[in-house]
């Protein structure tokens, strides 16, 4: 990188303070061109910054030398006060000086080339920035500190633990070496098949953590589905009447349960219409029930077991509801509540938040934290096992799956062929970062 560049490192807007970040070989020409002067290295110093004769602000500056800084280069951060005319005014005389704006992502992406972190970590950074709940915060920073790319390195170390012994055999057939060496690469591959298939078993995990897990109301019309999703999300989201039908589409509400990122939906309820937009509402309520991570199923008093009954399995959590306006028997299973009185709601909250902690907290990490990572882990666990059964008739063969397989592996950190992704991965990253 021969150019320097800077971005705003906080929200846009009023506030009490504004941060610029810069980056590049050209930072320390920059602070003076602003008439910093000379600035010890991370301390923080209060300075008077001009454009020509005209002031822009006294501010603190701090300046972070190569290669011990968040990119590796040369950085430097200037403390403003945050009216937005100072901003400008700041931003406009680095411009002058021949700094330009960062794009997207662009400083952690420097911060990846000058090896100050990893692909996986990098991606950790996006992920921190984004974090709404505990539960997605503690994801970020274990990734950030490297748990994900220690479990890719372990795996590519017995990898390539294995393809060494593959290699013995093929490259040095007339040496000293033990008959048939390939084939006692048979075992590592095993245990590697092994832990990598628990890692893609597991591999929902990461990802309902991260985008959120997906809760979905389902049940019979008039059931009391938009009443209890309303005292779920603790406002008045959806329309309740008494009117079977009311509700015709799928809503969503964002909220945090136990820690946990949960996206609730509220569903048409199920049944036969001919009626074209409920009919759609319905053909949605199903598609969204499928594809749940938990469902409520939700039924009144007397209700029969009706469309709702399709989508019923033992994970499901069964919810009575109005039991302000009919006694419901106690023996029969799931949770009996009243979203007017409130009555039996703490212990549907408690059931929830257990099922989140069962599904979502584990003693590892999570190999798999996005798409990316699933697809290449795939890749690699196909490519393993197919090398696996080549072992004992075709060695050279086996060798060849098990490089492809190293190179899958070695795309999830970027240590090899990582040209075709970094668009895709720092794309997503506010402009500061």
């Amino acid at each position: 990188m021969t150019d320097t560049i800077f971005a705003l490192a906080t929200p846009p807007g009023r506030g009490a303070i504004a941060i610029l970040r810069l980056s590049g070989p050209g930072t320390d020409a920059a602070l003076a061109g602003l008439g910093a002067g000379k600035v010890a290295a991370r301390v923080a110093s209060l300075r008077t910054l001009r454009h020509g004769a005209e002031v822009i602000d006294q501010a603190l500056v701090l300046r972070f030398p190569a290669p011990n800084s968040y990119t590796g280069e040369n950085c430097a951060e200037l403390h403003l006060h945050g009216g937005r005319a100072v901003v400008e005014a700041a931003s406009g005389a680095l411009m002058a000086l021949g700094v330009r704006p960062a794009d997207p992502g662009e400083f952690t992406r420097r911060a990846f080339e000058n090896g100050r972190m990893d692909l996986a970590q990098a991606e950790a950074v996006a992920d921190l920035i984004d974090a709404e709940t505990t539960a997605q915060a503690a994801q970020a920073l274990g990734q950030l500190e490297g748990a994900l790319s220690q479990t890719y390195a372990g795996f590519r170390r017995d990898l390539l633990k294995a393809l060494a012994l593959v290699e013995a055999e093929i490259d040095f057939p007339d040496e000293d070496v033990p008959d048939h060496l390939a084939r006692t690469a048979g075992p590592v591959l095993d245990g590697l098949i092994e832990d990598m298939t628990a890692a893609l078993t597991d591999a929902d995990r990461g990802r309902r953590v991260r985008e959120g897990y997906r809760i979905v109301l389902i049940g019979e019309t008039n059931a009391g589905k938009s009443a209890l999703f309303n005292t779920l999300v603790a406002r008045e989201a959806a329309i309740v009447t008494p009117i079977a039908g009311t509700t015709r589409d799928v809503l969503d509400a964002d909220i945090v349960i136990g820690g946990y990122a949960v996206t609730l939906s509220d569903t048409a309820g199920l049944r036969d219409s001919d009626d074209p937009v409920e009919a759609e509402g319905v053909r949605r309520a199903r598609a969204r029930a499928q594809a749940a991570d938990l469902r409520l199923w939700v039924r009144g008093p007397g209700d029969p077991e009706g469309d709702a009954a399709a989508f019923a399995t033992h994970e499901d959590l069964v919810v009575w509801t109005k039991a302000d306006l009919s006694t419901v028997q106690a023996s029969r299973p799931g949770f009996v509540v009243s979203a007017i009185t409130g009555g039996g709601l703490a212990g549907l909250r408690d059931a929830i938040q257990a099922r989140l902690e069962r599904d979502l907290s584990g003693s590892d990490f999570p190999a798999v934290t996005r798409e990316r990572h699933r697809r290449r882990l795939t890749e690699a666990l196909g490519a393993i096992e197919s090398g696996r059964m080549r072992l004992i008739d075709a060695p050279e063969l086996a060798g060849d799956d098990l490089r492809r397989a190293a190179e899958a592996l070695g795309r999830v950190t970027g240590e090899i062929g990582v040209e075709d992704i970094l668009g895709e991965v720092f794309s997503t990253f506010c402009i500061g970062k």
